[in-house]
């Protein structure tokens, strides 16, 4: 029986190779049927290795890197974000403000500010050309190290840029093993993330750097767990300058500083616990910390134009894009019943509302006394987010995946492996939504959240 476990966790290393090497050097995200038989191989394999309980934590991680290693040499062919990355961080290698100027600018006045100009704003396509940039100062640096590497290569930028996020993820993989353990969960389950096709597709493969945010968030929790919440503080801020995301994790931590376990049944306080005035102003200077530290990362960049222009870029993803929405669509269609055209311009107003709302809720009618509670809580409130939202990409998904790592729940897996379901839009020239398909995305979605739920409420009621 062992013999035959090593032999099946050796043909799933094989074919996972295959069709990495297939996913890095040859697929195109229009051919939707391949790219979907391949990413299910993938997840066969995938859950192959995850529950083979003899493969050792050394043999799982080597593993991970070998097949992060198959893209090292490859430009990716199912996303052209990376030619923006390419292009702001030689902006910045050349003086410019990345957050003041427009690629489109340069290129209707012939001007070639940088080395490839022409070819990198053909490669983003003139709506991210058209755009100010909204990435954040720590991902411009990651860009900017890029540009000092390979001011002149295309390919050499995205070596150096590939080469960053593996780093990320061996830090995930190292920090997530640490918090894992001080949390009395296996060690192993941080190869949830770690091995996941989605993950080494979308950050190593398509150069996402939901890796570098995941690595500095990973680390704060660890350090929280550990009571270094100044240091935590330092590395959250770290997390929002990569991307802004967990910016909604911010209340959260309210019950982490002010609760009490003495006073926690006090039957006179309406919301379950006493305020802990010591650690209400902790949680007052956790929060100042992160906010502070984030606004000095922004500062070299700082402009009379830079609030108007950033605000601006990240309102779009609430007033013009709708990519991959869940409720959303539903929202819209109503518009359409009534009003007669769509209402992003109203409901993206009102998702954002909501959002804030069940975060509040949480915050305070929710336990988040324990560590692995504030987690859970982060994961249900990103996850309420993203499905309010009206544009969710896949590579968001690695959020609520690695915040899973460490609770009960397994749904974001389970998103993780529908998510491909997404790339139909682009079999299409121009691109063009299935609804069917995003409505079976999240029906099945829903429903093994539904069936976590309620597995959740009996284990309570036993």
């Amino acid at each position: 029986m062992a013999f035959l476990k090593k032999y099946t966790t050796a043909f799933a290393v094989c074919l996972s190779i295959i069709a990495y090497f297939l996913f890095a050097y040859f697929i195109e995200r229009t051919a939707f049927y391949t790219v979907c038989f391949l990413w299910f191989s993938l997840f066969t394999g995938f859950f192959i290795l995850i529950k083979n309980k003899q493969t050792s934590f050394e043999t799982l991680a080597a593993i991970a890197i070998l097949f992060r290693l198959v893209f090292l040499f490859s430009i990716p062919n199912l996303s052209q974000d990376f030619y923006r990355f390419i292009w702001d961080g030689r902006m910045l290698l050349n003086g410019f403000n990345p957050y003041l100027s427009l690629p489109e600018t340069f290129i209707q006045q012939n001007i070639q500010p940088i080395a490839d100009a022409k070819e990198l704003y053909a490669g983003m396509g003139s709506l991210n050309g058209s755009h100010f940039t909204n990435y954040p100062p720590l991902n411009q640096l990651c860009f900017l190290i890029a540009a000092l590497f390979a001011s002149k290569s295309i390919f050499g930028s995205v070596i150096v840029l590939r080469t960053l996020i593996i780093l990320a993820d061996l830090g995930i993989l190292y920090f997530g093993k640490k918090l894992l353990q001080n949390l009395n969960l296996p060690i192993k389950n941080i190869f949830w993330y770690v091995l996941n096709p989605f993950i080494i597709i979308e950050m190593t493969g398509n150069l996402h750097f939901e890796s570098v945010m995941l690595f500095f968030l990973v680390w704060a929790l660890y350090k929280l767990q550990q009571q270094k919440w100044i240091f935590a503080a330092i590395l959250i801020a770290c997390s929002v300058s990569v991307k802004l995301i967990p910016l909604l994790f911010l209340p959260l931590f309210f019950q982490w500083f002010v609760y009490s376990k003495v006073n926690f049944k006090a039957k006179e306080n309406w919301l379950g616990f006493k305020i802990n005035f010591k650690g209400l102003l902790k949680f007052i200077a956790f929060n100042s910390i992160i906010l502070i530290v984030t606004a000095l990362l922004f500062l070299p960049f700082f402009s009379s134009e830079l609030i108007h222009n950033y605000s601006n870029s990240v309102g779009l993803w609430f007033r013009n894009f709708e990519f991959n929405a869940s409720f959303y669509y539903i929202f819209r269609e109503i518009g359409y019943f009534f009003r007669g055209y769509n209402e992003i311009a109203i409901i993206g107003k009102i998702t954002p509302v909501l959002t804030i709302l069940f975060l509040l809720y949480v915050t305070f009618f929710r336990k988040n006394k324990s560590s692995i509670q504030l987690i859970t809580a982060m994961l249900f409130g990103l996850c309420f987010y993203y499905f309010t939202a009206t544009t969710v990409h896949p590579w968001y998904v690695a959020t609520p995946l690695i915040l899973s790592v460490f609770t009960k729940y397994k749904f974001p897996v389970v998103w993780s492996l529908l998510i491909i379901l997404t790339y139909q839009a682009y079999a299409n020239t121009p691109w063009q939504e299935n609804l069917s398909i995003v409505f079976l995305e999240y029906f099945v979605l829903y429903s093994f959240i539904s069936y976590e739920l309620w597995q959740d409420y009996k284990m309570k009621k036993l």
